[in-house]
């Protein structure tokens, strides 16, 4: 029993680390090596090689490739690919702080599309005060940013977008292929890496690589670069293997309080190391932002469940809006189908 929950404690504490860094690891490396394509290309690359390698070894099953499945998840693959792409855009061109702000915007978004077009009820009392704080949050984060540019908002906008694209229709779409878990990450990096040479040259981007690799310049082959770069794509792969252990090893709601854990952690890293961070109004208003999520999250598994409700949800689903998450914060796809567990 001490050894069982001794390695429940690693997993979470893994997860943890993993999840609360890789955000300042990602800004890090975007800082160091300035080619978001290729960057996300890399982690693709990474993710494809190590889920390959780790079920050739025995250490995990994922679903074989075939092209049948492969042309029905593509839509699913090409949505993901332009959310880790804006996610990528607006780490470089924006704090931390901002994408955390934005992330947390989706739970209002989602609502609005579920009422709107999926005819959802309304949100509850509760419900509707935890929106109104997260907007109310994000609004003053937004007017109290001294970081402040178009570009980098208007990448903020595009990744909210296509984020609730995801949330609302995609994930709904994906779980009727039937794939396990590690069969969604597989086909999600390789058919991303696919798509990454053409997003590269539609940006122009392979002609400012081209041009590095000729001058040998900017920061190309220097050793920080490198080791940024390595970090970050050997963190997406960590948090994908901490991710799924942890979400078996404990129960949704210890997996949710330990998300909730990680964004605050987040915050206070990212303060402490650098300057890179929103000032002290809009840390407080961020934090305002994160506690409406706190409260959503709460709002909608008591609205209409019984505690042996809640606790079947909790089995079956283990939190869509935890997936999802993790899926941004590590730039690598998680998601899992209710009944597939590799």
């Amino acid at each position: 029993m001490a050894k069982q929950s001794y390695a429940t404690s690693s997993l979470v504490i893994g997860y943890a680390l993993c999840s609360s860094l890789l955000a300042i690891i990602n800004k890090y490396a975007i800082t160091k090596f300035s080619y978001p394509g290729l960057l996300t290309a890399l982690q693709y690359l990474t993710s494809v090689a190590g889920v390959w390698s780790l079920g050739k070894l025995g250490f995990l099953y994922h679903d074989p490739f075939n092209f049948q499945t492969a042309k029905k998840f593509a839509p699913a693959a090409l949505v993901f690919y332009l959310a880790i792409f804006t996610n990528t855009h607006l780490l470089k061109h924006a704090n931390v702080d901002t994408f955390i702000v934005f992330r947390s915007l989706t739970p209002l978004l989602v609502a609005i599309a579920d009422t709107t077009f999926r005819k959802q009820p309304c949100p509850s009392k509760l419900t509707f005060l935890s929106l109104v704080i997260i907007l109310g949050g994000a609004l003053g984060y937004v007017v109290t940013d001294s970081g402040f540019t178009l570009t980098a908002y208007s990448w903020a906008v595009a990744y909210l977008v296509t984020i609730t694209t995801e949330m609302v229709y995609i994930k709904h779409m994906v779980t009727n292929l039937g794939l396990n878990t590690w069969g969604f990450v597989l086909y999600n990096n390789l058919l991303s890496l696919i798509m990454a040479p053409v997003f590269g040259i539609l940006t122009g981007e392979h002609l400012l690589v081209f041009k590095a690799i000729e001058s040998r310049g900017q920061s190309w082959f220097e050793l920080d670069a490198f080791v940024a770069v390595s970090l970050s794509c050997v963190f997406g792969l960590l948090i994908s293997f901490f991710g799924f252990a942890a979400r078996k090893a404990v129960s949704a709601t210890a997996f949710t309080v330990t998300g909730v854990v990680n964004k605050f952690l987040t915050v206070a890293i990212n303060v402490m190391i650098w300057d890179k961070h929103a000032n002290a109004v809009g840390l407080i208003c961020l934090l305002f932002t994160l506690a409406g999520g706190i409260l959503y999250q709460q709002s909608v598994k008591t609205k209409g469940n019984t505690p042996a409700q809640c606790e079947m949800i909790g089995k079956q689903g283990r939190g869509d809006n935890d997936e999802t998450e993790l899926d941004e914060e590590k730039q690598i796809l998680v998601s899992s189908p209710k009944d597939s567990r590799a």
